[in-house]
């Protein structure tokens, strides 16, 4: 982990040799199309150890759900710790095929230092396809061409990026029936978690997010 203007951020590159299908664990974030506060807000508590939390929309309600089926259709995937934050969510997705040896998620070790603040950590964004709903693309992007039905071909099966693209799609077809202007954006952001520790420090900051936050 570097220091970068005096915070803490999670070095991240896109890695072209590693199969995002492999077993492992993933840090991954989803911002808000223009972080536009779709999905609830931050409220204070009369609660000591909890002096604020979120408090969802009926959109962020339908994130969280939707999040939690994600098992459902993809029964190698494992879930860890996850938040709704107003403009963004933060998750850990394990991918734990039976017939994949060749990697070992790590689910937590030693102890090791939090991230001390409450933004949402520096990662390199990824694309993802249209799928006939998706956000608009950043300037500067290119989007994968897509055929008639949403098919695209970049993603190739039960990796991240598809069990990611699929869990926005269906968010952004029910979201769109509650608020037409409803928009992810076109990225999402991803981090392999290389050892225990950093499991257990990306699950602490996850937690903390709402305690965290200044927005």
């Amino acid at each position: 982990m570097k220091k970068y203007k005096n915070r803490y951020r999670i070095s991240s590159a896109r890695l072209q040799s590693w199969d995002y299908g492999r077993n492992a664990a993933y840090f991954v974030t989803i911002c808000t199309h223009n972080r536009i506060r779709f999905l609830g807000k931050i409220v204070k508590t009369q609660n000591p150890s909890t002096p604020q939390q979120m408090e969802l929309s009926e959109i962020g309600e339908l994130v969280e759900k939707f999040w939690y089926e994600i098992p459902s259709h993809y029964p190698f995937v494992e879930l860890d710790a996850f938040v709704v934050m107003p403009d963004h969510i933060h998750g850990i997705i394990i991918i734990n095929k039976p017939n994949d040896t060749a990697t070992t998620p790590n689910r937590g070790g030693e102890k090791s230092p939090d991230l001390r603040d409450g933004k949402s950590p520096d990662l390199r964004g990824v694309e993802t396809p249209k799928l006939g709903v998706s956000t608009t693309p950043k300037l500067g992007v290119s989007t994968p061409k897509t055929g008639r039905g949403g098919k695209n071909e970049r993603w190739k099966p039960n990796t991240l990026g598809s069990i990611i693209n699929q869990y926005k799609r269906i968010c952004t077809i029910n979201a769109r029936k509650i608020n037409p202007k409803w928009k992810w954006q076109s990225r999402f952001h991803d981090h392999i978690i290389r050892d225990n520790a950093s499991f257990l420090r990306i699950r602490q900051y996850i937690i903390d997010n709402p305690l965290n936050w200044e927005g």
